[in-house]
């Protein structure tokens, strides 16, 4: 088949992005711009084995799983899957030293990919083209701008991760009133972004008391997860259902789409919720939200991120290289229980 001569729409596309859960979740408004406006197009997206469980309803796309526990054979198993297909763009939406190299087994003529800012390790060889520069942009934005590069229109798309049924059922097991339950997912995968149990349990305590709203802890099956809500439960004075490691990834999906908050350290659970509409309550401190915050939630975030960056760094925030961590002992302290009360009673009442 011959290429599509220039300006034509792309026939083709490859998208590589392999992880984390949080940014595969703000790809799939990108995927589905890409089939809004491309609808002849064939979409391949090539994605982690972890990341894929989180998209693997949606429509129009074909999956290329990378199992990268799988090490060497999990690469030469992508590079077999890829072997003779050819496309007309390739999105390289990840600046990773592994995505760079295993783009390299993605032929297309276009290679599309971060602007000089934003690229790292050696991004800028594997690439041709790259999307526009915007200064203090939002990593959910970011991945939209992919879409503009070729010429699609992101706005009204939905950003909400697919949903089955029968998980939602599991949510109105355990949520039978509708937007009335407040979620915490307590743990990132970055435990120095994450919070204290005795402060997630005076929260609890508080929402219980003053809103007499049920709490529930939810997460995956981690030891640093299940370490974190024994220690919730040891601390609170009232009683919460504990979720945590008895769901699967499209349980808790449907778990948060029915909630009335979440309450989340900066996670992919935080980028979910909002993406399905359910405001979050985000802390911040070793991140900055305005950066990695839950889009569409960010006047609900508790952010100290600034506080950090002056007392950690000695730099006001807009002097800090845009994404950096400061992943300190002791930074999330400067998130109080204060904080996310005020958060909380003005989203609650």
């Amino acid at each position: 088949m011959s290429e599509p001569a220039p300006g034509d729409p792309p026939r083709s596309i490859a998208l590589l992005r392999l992880s984390a859960l949080g940014d595969v979740c703000h790809c799939i408004a990108l995927v589905r711009t890409l089939g809004r406006a491309f609808p002849d197009a064939s979409i391949t997206w090539i994605i982690g084995k972890a990341e894929h469980r989180l998209v693997d309803g949606l429509d129009g796309v074909d999956f290329v799983v990378l199992d990268k526990t799988a090490g060497r054979a999990g690469r030469k198993a992508l590079r077999r899957a890829l072997r003779g297909r050819r496309f007309d763009v390739l999105l390289l939406a990840q600046v990773s030293a592994r995505a760079n190299w295993l783009s390299l087994s993605v032929r297309a003529k276009r290679r599309v990919g971060f602007d000089r800012a934003r690229s790292r390790e050696g991004h800028g060889l594997v690439i041709n083209e790259r999307i526009r520069a915007v200064p203090f942009q939002h990593q959910a934005l970011a991945m939209l701008e992919f879409a503009r590069v070729l010429g699609a229109d992101p706005e009204g798309i939905d950003r909400a991760p697919p949903i089955d049924d029968t998980d939602r059922e599991f949510a109105r097991t355990h949520q039978p009133d509708p937007g009335r339950a407040v979620l915490i997912s307590p743990c990132s995968s970055h435990p120095q972004r994450n919070w204290s149990a005795d402060r997630y349990a005076a929260i609890a305590d508080h929402v219980i008391e003053r809103h007499g709203r049920p709490v529930i802890l939810v997460g995956g099956p981690s030891a640093i997860e299940r370490t974190m809500a024994d220690g919730i439960k040891a601390w609170a004075k009232r009683p919460l259902v504990d979720l945590v490691g008895q769901d699967t990834l499209g349980q808790a999906l449907a778990m948060m789409e029915r909630a009335a908050c979440l309450v989340a350290p900066d996670s992919g659970p935080a980028h979910f919720a909002a993406a399905l509409g359910t405001p979050v309550v985000g802390l911040y401190a070793a991140t900055w939200s305005k950066r990695t915050g839950p889009l569409g939630s960010l006047e609900h975030c508790v952010d100290r991120f600034p506080e950090a960056a002056r007392q950690f760094l000695g730099k006001a925030p807009e002097d800090v290289r845009w994404g950096k961590r400061i992943e300190r002992d002791g930074v999330m302290d400067l998130v109080t229980v204060d904080d996310v009360v005020e958060r909380i009673d003005a989203l609650l009442a």
